[in-house]
C-alpha cells in the first residue's frame, strides 16, 4: 500500500497529530512584545549612528574614500555616499527581516531560534558599526585616500567584537529550556500484521529555486561571453562563472523529498531526489513533527557539527520531521505533513524493536 502527501484518507486522520505541538509552547505574548521593542529601538539607534557619524565627519573626510585595502594600502575608492551606504543597507535588510521573522514566524518559539535570533540582531548591529566605524577612522584627516592607513588588526578585532556580543545577547536571550519531547508524545499509527505503506512528501522553498535558477543564467552568459570573448574583459566573465556550480547547489538545498518505508527513511535533495541519503529502520529510536526554524540551526541548507550527532536539512521554517537516533543525535528534516511521516517511522520502528 501506497500513501502520498498530500493524499490523507488512507492513513488515519489522527495518527502523528499527538507531537504535532512538540515545541510549539513558544513565548509569552508580553515577551514577543519585549522583543520587538527593543529590537525597533535599537535598530533604530544603529541606522541613525551609521548616518550621523558619517556627516557629522564630512569635513575631515576626502572625497572619494578608500574602501578597501591590501597590504600595499587602499587600492579602491567610492564616493562618500557609494562608500558608507552598503554597511548601512546591508544592517537595515537585515534588521527588517529579524523584525518581520519574531512578528509573524516561529523563531521565538523555540530556544535555540531566540539564541540566533538576539545574536544576530546584536552581533550584526555591531559587525555593520564596526565596519563603518573603521573606513571612517582609516580616511579620517586625510587629503587623499590613498593615504588612508587600515590597521592590520582592524578587521579581526570587527569580527571577535561583533561575534562575542553576539554570543552574549544569544546567551542572554535564549530564555526558558524548551519543553522536552518525550517518546510518549510522538505521533502513534498501527498496521496490521503483513501491513506494508509506503509515505513520500517534499518541501520546496521558491525563493531559492528562483535564486538558483538567476545564478544559472548569469553564470551560463558569462561563459558564453568569455568563449567569445565579450570586449568587457575576461576578468568580469570569468569572475561570473563560479556562480554555475553555485546554482547547482542552491538548486539541491532548496528543494527535498523524503520516503518512509519499511526500510526506513530516504531524503533526496533537488528535482531529481538526487543525492540522496538513508537512515534505516534499525537505526530509528522514535520520531516526532515540530516546528523548527532555520535560525536554529544556522540557516537553510544541509546544517550540523560533526560529533555532535546533530543534522538538519532545513529547506524552510515550520514543520519538520524529526528523528531521534538510536544511538543518540537527532536528524531535522523541512518536509509537509511530517506528523504522517513521523507516526508510520513510529510503526516501523517499533515492529523493529519487537521483531
Amino acid at each position: 500500500m501506497t500513501f502520498r502527501n498530500p493524499g490523507r484518507g488512507d492513513i488515519p486522520a489522527g495518527a502523528g497529530r499527538t507531537g504535532s505541538a512538540a515545541g510549539r509552547s513558544g513565548v509569552p505574548v508580553r515577551g514577543r512584545r519585549t522583543a520587538l521593542t527593543v529590537a525597533a529601538v535599537w535598530g533604530t539607534l544603529v541606522c541613525a549612528a551609521l548616518i550621523a557619524a558619517p556627516l557629522a565627519l564630512r569635513d575631515r573626510l576626502p572625497d572619494p574614500l578608500a574602501t578597501h585595502w591590501k597590504s600595499a594600502g587602499p587600492d579602491s575608492a567610492m564616493s562618500f555616499g557609494a562608500g558608507l551606504a552598503p554597511s548601512l543597507v546591508v544592517w537595515g535588510v537585515a534588521w527588517v527581516f529579524l523584525l518581520v521573522s519574531a512578528a509573524h514566524g516561529e523563531v521565538l518559539n523555540r530556544r535555540g531560534g531566540r539564541a540566533g535570533w538576539w545574536g544576530f540582531l546584536v552581533g550584526g548591529s555591531v559587525f555593520a558599526l564596526g565596519v563603518s566605524g573603521s573606513i571612517l577612522l582609516a580616511n579620517l584627516d586625510v587629503a587623499d585616500w590613498r593615504q588612508a592607513a587600515m590597521p592590520g588588526w582592524a578587521v579581526p578585532a570587527v569580527l571577535g567584537t561583533a561575534a562575542v556580543t553576539g554570543a552574549l545577547a544569544g546567551y542572554l536571550g535564549r530564555g526558558e529550556p524548551d519543553r522536552p519531547v518525550e517518546p510518549g508524545d510522538a505521533p502513534a499509527m498501527r498496521l496490521r500484521p503483513g501491513q506494508r505503506a509506503v509515505w513520500a512528501g517534499r518541501a520546496t522553498n521558491r525563493w531559492l529555486l528562483w535564486l538558483s535558477a538567476a545564478m544559472l543564467l548569469a553564470g551560463a552568459v558569462s561563459g558564453a561571453f568569455l568563449v567569445l570573448g565579450a570586449p568587457v574583459g575576461e576578468t568580469v566573465w570569468a569572475a561570473m562563472l563560479p556562480l554555475l556550480p553555485l546554482a547547482v547547489i542552491v538548486s539541491l538545498i532548496s528543494d527535498v523529498r523524503v520516503r518512509v518505508g519499511p526500510d526506513g527513511l530516504r531524503v533526496g535533495f533537488g528535482p531529481l531526489s538526487w543525492p540522496a541519503f538513508r537512515v534505516p529502520t534499525g537505526k530509528i529510536a522514535w520520531a516526532t513533527a515540530e516546528r523548527r526554524s532555520p535560525i536554529e540551526v544556522g540557516g537553510w541548507g544541509l546544517r550540523g557539527l560533526p560529533g555532535t550527532g546533530r543534522l538538519a536539512v532545513m529547506v524552510r521554517g515550520g514543520e519538520c520531521l524529526v528523528v531521534r537516533r538510536a544511538g543518540g543525535g537527532e536528524l531535522v528534516v523541512s518536509v509537509d505533513d511530517a506528523d504522517r511521516a513521523a507516526a508510520l517511522l513510529n510503526a516501523y520502528a517499533a515492529e523493529e524493536a519487537a521483531a
